[in-house]
């Protein structure tokens, strides 16, 4: 098997989590409240980012992959978000507390308008929250909102959202970006063009409109989308005027953009090309310790993959280690769990699978396996492709061949989503922080599809045990039964967890300003040269 260069370097991350008490107010600090304005911001030129595709959707309430949140982080914002040190704070809230068991009170920053001069206020909070929970709609994301029971306008900057049973984990869902707030005007047209017999979700799409530091000014499909700063943003401006989004799906590609400065910033970064870039003095590195899970998955709707013995023999002899040490040099951490460990719900006290090929090859003898057989596994990048040929090798030894597909980005979702595969090696940023998105998405039998349960896996046992524990009302419980959860998935192996990667983002030199969510979208309103 094909060595590579082992390195390591240790980085240690302070990962704050602020907890909302239920009686609790959150405020904002006083600090950027509206009063700069972009005289005020430094203004460099145009930046360019290279990265694997182009969005899904531009609407927040279409898409919930890598791709799209990377750009739409930038058009929209939420009643609340994420800061780089991972607290959450008010965004287009000026505060908000849990009133009662069930009612959380926000309260509205004044004077904020959409990008098309629409105000907003509780009204749109209220056209949002009540799209994308709407069945005819159909939203992908709509799991991450669907214990809202009710939204209530209280006055123009006062809402009141109702949930249909105590849900702590409110606030984090409303930070990802599918809580991205809308223009009212562009959801009615959507509305508007769905009832002329159109298609839903797509107006939204062709004209992104939110309150973000940056806004839509073009894009060619698959090619590009370029925003531009918004001039008239609440808080303190972006400080570069245009951001352009490139697709470049190839690395090396990538690469090259970067080293002779046709492109500012690439995402991602293989981990074998790290050293490359860091050494040159035109180009650093940025690299971020992730809540991502890279993992296989498989189609246990599909045979022999519908039987958990053979799920668990193909986790047992998969060489985690060996995978990060001879592929990712490194930079990454064995993922034993679905959750890493800076998410709320990783357990320590779990029985994980252990590696060890000759029990799995035993496993499979006592089950009828010994002939092994025939199956494919799809990736969408190179990565993916390198993990998949060093498991290919692996699971040789068992009489499993593996035969490798590759799919570019779209088509890898809309594959695999669909349920045509029959394995697949994919990822999961647990973007909210909280087990309930990291498990509910991936394991829970309403999700399967598109929404995050690619592996199609249903088990009544964890669909109940993760509906109670959204609505637990205290710490203790909500991780008693994630545990209990986590220990039943790990037993029937619908997922193999693989590793949490370093995320690994390049940039020339000059750039500053640049951070990164540790479930991979980045922060670029204070990018600049």
């Amino acid at each position: 098997m094909k060595k590579y260069l082992f390195l390591m370097l240790s980085l240690f991350f302070v990962l704050v989590l602020a907890a909302c008490t239920d009686d609790g107010e959150v405020e904002e600090e006083a600090e950027g409240d509206g009063e700069a304005s972009a005289d005020d911001a430094e203004t460099s030129e145009d930046i360019t980012m290279s990265l694997l595709a182009t969005p899904n959707s531009m609407d927040p309430h279409a898409a919930n992959d890598q791709p799209s949140n990377h750009v739409n982080v930038n058009i929209y914002e939420g009643l609340v978000r994420f800061t780089p040190d991972l607290e959450i704070e008010p965004a287009l809230a000026e505060s908000y507390e849990q009133i009662d068991d069930v009612t959380w009170e926000f309260k509205l920053r004044e004077g904020v308008e959409f990008h098309d001069g629409t105000p907003f206020n509780a009204e749109a909070v209220k056209t949002n929250l009540d799209r994308v929970r709407d069945e005819e709609v159909g939203a992908p994301v709509a799991f991450l909102f669907e214990l809202i029971d009710a939204v209530e306008v209280v006055d123009e900057n006062t809402v009141h959202i109702k949930t249909i049973h105590p849900f702590a984990a409110l606030p984090s869902h409303l930070a990802h970006p599918a809580g991205g707030m809308i223009s009212p005007a562009v959801i009615e047209a959507d509305y508007a063009q769905y009832e002329d017999g159109g298609e839903i979700l797509t107006e939204v799409n062709r004209n992104p409109v939110g309150t973000g530091p940056f806004k839509f000014e073009e894009i060619s499909e698959g090619d590009y989308v370029t925003l531009t700063r918004n001039e008239d943003y609440w808080g303190e401006p972006a400080k570069s005027a245009s951001f352009t989004f490139k697709a470049v799906p190839e690395d090396a590609t990538r690469i090259a953009e970067l080293m002779t400065d046709t492109a500012d910033l690439i995402y991602p970064v293989d981990p074998n090309d790290y050293a490359q870039i860091d050494e040159s003095d035109d180009t650093k590195m940025n690299e971020t310790e992730s809540v991502r899970m890279e993992y296989v998955g498989f189609n246990t709707e599909k045979a022999p993959f519908d039987d958990p013995v053979v799920r668990q023999a193909i986790a047992m002899a998969i060489d985690k280690q060996a995978i990060i040490d001879e592929m990712l040099v490194g930079r990454a951490k064995v993922a034993d769990t679905p959750l890493a460990p800076a998410v709320f719900g990783h357990s320590e006290d779990l029985d994980t699978v252990e590696n060890d090929k000759e029990a799995a090859r035993a496993l499979l003898e006592e089950n009828g396996y010994a002939d092994g057989f025939t199956a494919e596994i799809t990736v969408m990048d190179r990565t993916a492709a390198d993990m998949a040929a060093f498991i290919q090798e692996e699971l040789g030894d068992l009489n499993i061949e593996l035969e490798i597909y590759q799919l570019e980005s779209g088509a890898f979702l809309d594959y695999v989503g669909g349920g045509d595969h029959d394995m697949f090696i994919g990822g999961w940023g647990t973007v909210t922080l909280d087990a309930d998105y990291g498990l509910y998405a991936l394991f829970h039998s309403s999700n399967i599809g598109t929404s995050g349960n690619r592996s199609r896996y249903s088990n009544e046992e964890v669909d109940a045990l993760l509906d109670e524990a959204r609505s637990a009302t205290d710490e203790e419980s909500r991780l008693a039964l994630y545990e209990e959860a986590q220990q039943i998935i790990l037993d029937e192996s619908p997922i193999i967890p693989i590793y949490h990667p370093s995320l690994l983002t390049g940039l020339g030199a000059d750039i500053e300003g640049y951070g990164q969510h540790p479930a991979s979208f980045h922060f670029l309103k204070d990018v600049h040269r």
